[in-house]
């Protein structure tokens, strides 16, 4: 067997099994214990939609099934052309191969710059810092004005991909939320309103090169999105995402020509925790380098976020109390290198 060179962190890090990056033991995946027996919905955005005042449709009961049940499911037929996803994906590949020392320009460990390039790592009692097998790289995208200025030059493409590939997924996010609000009984626009009309729109890339023994590693540790909505595209043919389902890990294997849908913490507390923002992480394999880009709709930091009056009423209290957006980012921020759990601090007790 040939031996492979290992990845090398643009911090300059070689990725290997030395004590940097192993879990504690109580923390490991015990990847013999994850079955695929019961994996998240696949829903069809052709499933015809009813017209409007003809009731609910069987797409819209689907979503909202899905919302309450899992917090994810996988999208087919969403309309964002197929050569276009296999090109992203490409070109972030492509980044994170090219030399360590071009990718470090990117590098920092202040969350307030929009470009990036970081490493997730966990601390742990007596044992300080672990670093995730992986390495990610963000950065804003927009619909329609103008970002590419922000991102990289080096590969060639990257900037005019990721410019067409912003348009298609912000037509889907606006489509996905219209379903998602009407799962819920409200108006098509209701949860764009409620999350604003300038949201924040930012994506993360993950590399996870192959991992010579996956049951000592995480790519990323188990956590909520925090933001609203998580459109999520990952390589064909690899695994690595496992969510969380009835208190069992389950494995999202890539769908051909899918994406990931997945409720994140905003949409939990508008919908009065009926819609799920669940747990979920990466797991490494042995054998094939893995890529997944997630691209993320939150509120910005002045919106007010809280449970929709409309969900309210003497069986159904609010769970949540109001709060900015920046005061939940500030309490992201202070549960840095912690299992976080963000909005719990924010429940109303009973």
């Amino acid at each position: 067997m040939e031996m492979t060179v290992p990845f090398q962190l643009a911090n300059n890090t070689p990725l290997s099994l030395s004590p940097d990056f192993i879990l504690p033991e109580f923390k490991r995946p015990i990847l013999s214990k994850v079955f695929p027996s019961d994996s998240i919905p696949i829903i069809d955005l052709n499933d015809h939609e009813i017209d409007e005042g003809q009731g609910s449709s069987p797409l819209v009961s689907k979503i909202s099934q899905a919302c309450e049940e899992y917090g994810f499911f996988q999208i087919i037929n969403h309309g964002v052309p197929k050569e276009l996803c296999q090109k992203v994906l490409a070109v972030v590949t492509e980044f994170f191969q090219l030399p360590h020392e071009e990718r470090a320009q990117y590098l920092t460990e202040d969350h307030t710059k929009q470009v990036k390039v970081f490493n997730y790592y966990q601390k742990y009692e007596g044992l300080g810092k672990v670093i995730m097998w992986s390495e990610t790289f963000s950065h804003p995208w927009h619909p329609i004005e103008d970002f590419t200025h922000l991102l990289p030059t080096n590969p060639p493409q990257y900037r005019e991909v990721f410019a067409e590939y912003a348009r298609e997924i912000g037509a889907l996010m606006d489509r996905l939320l219209s379903l998602i609000s009407q799962g819920l009984g409200l108006e098509k626009d209701c949860l764009k309103k409620k999350i604003g009309e300038r949201a924040s729109l930012y994506s993360q890339a993950n590399y996870y090169p192959p991992c010579p023994d996956p049951e000592l590693t995480m790519g990323i540790p188990a956590h909520n999105d925090i933001v609203a909505l998580t459109v999520l595209l990952q390589s064909e043919g690899v695994t690595g995402l496992q969510v969380i389902k009835d208190e069992k890990w389950v494995p999202v294997d890539p769908v051909p020509h899918s994406f990931v849908v997945n409720l994140a913490d905003q949409i939990q507390v508008l919908s009065n925790g009926r819609y799920k923002s669940v747990d979920h992480r990466a797991v490494t394999n042995k054998w094939l380098p893995r890529v997944s880009l997630a691209m993320f709709y939150a509120p910005n930091n002045d919106i007010v976020i809280g449970p929709i009056e409309d969900l309210l009423d003497e069986e159904h209290p609010p769970k949540y109390r109001n709060y900015s957006y920046k005061e939940f980012m500030e309490e992201f921020y202070r549960q840095e290198g912690k299992r976080r759990r963000v909005k719990e601090a924010f429940e109303l007790q009973r």
